[in-house]
């Protein structure tokens, strides 16, 4: 594994070293004794979030599942542990996870982070999962977040922004395993979403809806259902005016569907079915550039309108958008906090100057609806016009403060955007 650049290319860090180290007690050992230290995952970070001109600090080899707690449905793992491995072990125990991202092959601490949510009708962000975590802080000592604590803090612990330390362990909530199967459907118009955008995203477990803005519609709509839900018996040959894929199909037009999930009603398991890419191929569309926006759900319809009306801006520079649903949830640096969301997914080709000038763009368009961007994804958005949108933001300083006095964990991006 490279660490010089991000999974996309994009990016190069700016670290003079990146140390791996073999147990918690490494970890503790090189915080301590660091001046400026910052956590590398599996680098789907499309900024510079995770960067430092100092040490990089990579997981890769604390990767294992510690203890699955059958009576209180929670499963233990370290921090660099990645979807694709969990789910693996939670399948062979009867058990799942509520949720999945489209990728499998991302860290579960660096996905809870930034607040990485997959998909779903009432489904919450990945990091509505955490029980529990385990956190080094600047001076090398743990700390524990949990639920069980009164004190409320784990909700600001959570997304953490690779601001307040290492998290070493983290303690999941799982659910009984569950088998789905999954149908896709062509050419749904948008204008179908004005008066009926609720009944198409509740109907199956996760909806995704997949545009390439050429034409007013979505070239495809994603549908996965559980078994149990009688509408999956009979896949009916359309929806809202989307027609029945007879084929598997990939997200982006043109590519293969060899490294998808399988569709075309086949069940499988949780963990075959709820992410859009299989964990042994290419996820996605290989190198390209990632942004995304949060609205509230219910101004879903206005802000994909908007988009609309930039589309000989966006398509030229696109493969695809996906639009996902996300419920809310009470984690201070969530996008979804206290607010049932919707989120406009940009996967851009590779070219950044040209996607740079069309950022504000977007962000005008949505401006009025208070849109979020995902923080580990291309944004433009300032400072002054990011911070307010996050009410509890003052609370997460303080909880920076508590656990990097130094600021050891500090670096631009924090700096910028976080940080007084």
């Amino acid at each position: 594994m490279g660490y010089d650049r991000n999974w996309a290319g994009n990016y190069t860090y700016s670290a003079a070293e990146c140390l791996v180290p073999e147990s918690i007690e490494q970890v503790q050992e090189l915080v301590a004794r660091s001046n400026r230290i910052k956590v590398l995952g599996t680098r789907h970070s499309f900024n510079g979030i995770g960067d430092t001109k100092a040490s990089h600090l990579s997981l890769e080899r604390l990767n294992r599942v510690i203890a699955l707690d059958r009576e209180n449905h929670r499963v233990t793992v370290e921090g660099g542990i990645r979807y694709g491995e969990l789910c693996g072990y939670l399948y062979e125990n009867g058990y799942a996870l509520h949720n999945l991202a489209s990728l499998p092959h991302i860290t579960i601490a660096g996905a809870c982070a930034t607040a990485t949510h997959g998909s779903g009708d009432r489904n919450g962000n990945l990091a509505t999962a955490v029980h529990a975590i385990e956190i080094v802080k600047g001076d090398g000592e743990t700390i524990m977040f949990s639920r069980d604590q009164q004190d409320g803090e784990l909700a600001g612990a959570v997304v953490g922004l690779g601001a307040l330390g290492v998290v070493t362990k983290l303690t999941l909530n799982v659910v009984p395993s569950y088998r789905m199967a999954q149908h896709v459907y062509e050419n749904l118009p948008l204008s179908k979403l004005e008066e009926h955008f609720e009944a198409i995203v509740s109907g199956g477990y996760s909806v995704s809806l997949f545009s390439d803005w050429k034409k007013p519609e979505f070239n495809q709509v994603w549908i996965k259902r559980l078994l149990t839900d009688p509408s999956l018996v009979h896949a009916t040959p359309e929806y809202h005016g989307a027609t029945l894929a007879g084929a598997n199909m990939h997200p982006v037009p043109g590519y293969a569907a060899d490294n998808c999930s399988e569709q075309l009603g086949i069940e499988g398991s949780w963990h075959e079915r709820l992410p859009h890419f299989r964990m042994d191929f290419t996820p996605s569309a290989g190198e390209e550039l990632q942004s995304e926006y949060f609205v509230a759900r219910e101004d879903a319809y206005r802000a994909l309108r908007g988009i609309e009306r930039l589309r000989a801006h966006i398509s030229p520079l696109l493969y695809v958008s996906e639009v996902r649903t996300i419920a809310a949830d009470d984690l201070w640096m969530s996008p979804c906090y206290k607010q049932d969301s919707v989120a406009i997914h940009f996967t851009w080709k590779p070219d950044p100057a040209a996607v740079s000038r069309v950022l504000p763009m977007i962000e005008e368009e949505l401006a009025p609806l208070g849109a979020r961007p995902h923080w580990s994804k291309l944004f433009a958005m300032t400072a002054e016009r990011l911070q307010p949108l996050y009410e509890k933001l003052p609370d997460f300083r303080e909880l920076i403060r508590g656990c990097d006095p130094q600021g050891k964990f500090r670096n631009e991006y924090l700096e910028r955007y976080i940080l007084d």
